[in-house]
């Protein structure tokens, strides 16, 4: 049986099959298989499970085991119900049907005068999930670990999970003392099609009503007799009972009313998960949207500090600039000025027939310049008299043509006659700024 279903397995879902035989210490691959698949195939998941189980710590499921259960709904006129009391009669089954809903009704009001007057006299769970592995670990040690694979949790979890994946929730509530209760565990609940059956299917919660789980589920669910099975399932956005079973059916017939009631209540979880998709699409579209408004946002923000430090650079640059045309409007007013004052400071041109006169050839730029100065006049008096030219130079120096000498800027102020001069020279003017 094990081998079969391994071959209708995929090569990755094979090796976490043998890899949690491995690490558990299982035996039986189909055991290994269902656990695997009540864990969507997640190997660290299950494995971690399977070891809280053996050291009797509680699941890891969901987070609040001691809340109360999420309300169901008993849906009593679209719910389909099934007893088994041995007999195949049609008539005597819908006799027996009726029976049991009168009784049903019955046994709920005088549980309901009892609890007023008695107050609640059955047990109070202090761990819900206690109770429920517990429950596993009895049922193993009495009736072996081949059943299917129960949900390791409290109720009210069991009820979240299936409504948050969109399956059906089985829920079976067990008593010791029920009749035939241990032909239905050996027989039915042992029997591997069963088991294939529902762990596909379904998503299986069982505890004893006996516990405080149990018996809180027992009083929500008013099961009529004992062994007890209910199928509830995502309808109208409400967790709702949409199927009873009560006594000990076969196998064959826990299967037949099990895929009728399915079969007749997909439609609810079709119906959620298209809704569930189309919420989906709509989330990711208004994430896409809101995406795409952030980020032309950022880039029109973007854009926005692009231009302002762009403004701010040219600003800057702009006042740069102008502070730069300032300085230079501010240093030619200083030489205009410089260049005023500094006339004064040349003596007057001898005449030409003088004898202690020399006559100098300045060349300044493309222009040639002629004066007289004295041979007792100094080589300051001459810069002071081409500086004091439009057009000449704010920084200069003076020069011979051959060979070439400096004469000014230089370390002591001489006369010309001092400098080397004849009464006939040319100079140079060069410009230092260049």
């Amino acid at each position: 049986m094990a081998d079969f279903a391994l071959n209708e397995l995929s090569g990755d879902q094979t090796e976490k099959i043998l890899q949690f035989q491995d690490l558990t210490g299982i035996e039986d691959l189909s055991i290994c298989r269902d656990v695997l698949q009540r864990h969507n195939w997640n190997l660290e998941v299950a494995v971690q499970e399977q070891l809280n189980l053996y050291e009797g710590r509680p699941s890891m499921y969901a987070q609040d085991s001691r809340s109360r259960p999420p309300q169901v709904v008993d849906d009593s006129s679209s719910r389909i119900y099934f007893h088994y009391s041995g007999s195949s009669s049609g008539s005597g089954s819908y006799l027996w049907y009726i029976f049991s809903l009168c009784y049903e009704r019955v046994i709920s009001i005088l549980q309901l005068v009892l609890s007023i007057f008695r107050g609640n006299a059955g047990p109070v769970s202090s761990d819900p999930v206690e109770d429920v592995i517990n429950f596993i670990r009895s049922y193993e040690e009495h009736y072996g670990s081949s059943h299917p694979v129960f949900y390791q949790g409290s109720y009210s979890q069991a009820l979240s999970d299936a409504k948050q994946e969109l399956r059906f929730l089985l829920v079976y509530l067990h008593k010791d003392e029920a009749q035939d209760i241990d032909q239905w565990c050996r027989n039915t609940l042992n029997n591997p099609e069963v088991i294939r059956f529902i762990n596909i299917r379904t998503l299986f919660w069982a505890c004893n009503v006996q516990s405080g789980e149990g018996y809180k589920v027992a009083e929500a669910l008013r099961p009529g007799s004992y062994p007890f099975l209910a199928i509830i399932v995502l309808k109208d956005n409400r967790m709702t009972i949409v199927g009873r079973m009560e006594g000990t059916p076969s196998p064959s017939d826990v299967i037949s009313r099990l895929q009728a009631i399915i079969d007749h209540n997909e439609i609810n979880l079709i119906q959620a998960r298209q809704d569930r998709a189309e919420r989906s699409a709509a989330q990711s579209l208004r994430q896409q949207q809101d995406q795409a408004y952030e980020e032309s946002l950022r880039a029109d923000q973007e854009k926005d500090r692009k231009r302002e430090e762009e403004r701010r650079a040219r600003e800057e640059q702009e006042a740069k600039e102008k502070e730069q045309l300032n300085a230079q409007e501010l240093e030619i007013q200083r030489v205009r000025r410089e260049k005023e004052l500094t006339i004064h400071k040349v003596p007057s041109e001898p005449e030409s027939n003088n004898p202690n006169a020399c006559h100098l050839l300045i060349k300044l730029g493309e222009r040639t310049m002629k004066r007289r100065f004295l041979m007792s006049d100094t080589i300051e008096d001459v810069y002071h008299w081409i500086f004091s030219q439009p057009d000449s130079p704010n920084c200069f120096e003076i020069t011979t043509s051959y060979p070439k000498r400096i004469l000014y800027p230089c370390r002591e102020i001489s006369t010309l006659l001092a400098a080397g001069l004849n009464q006939r020279e040319v100079l140079h003017v060069n410009d230092l700024d260049d």
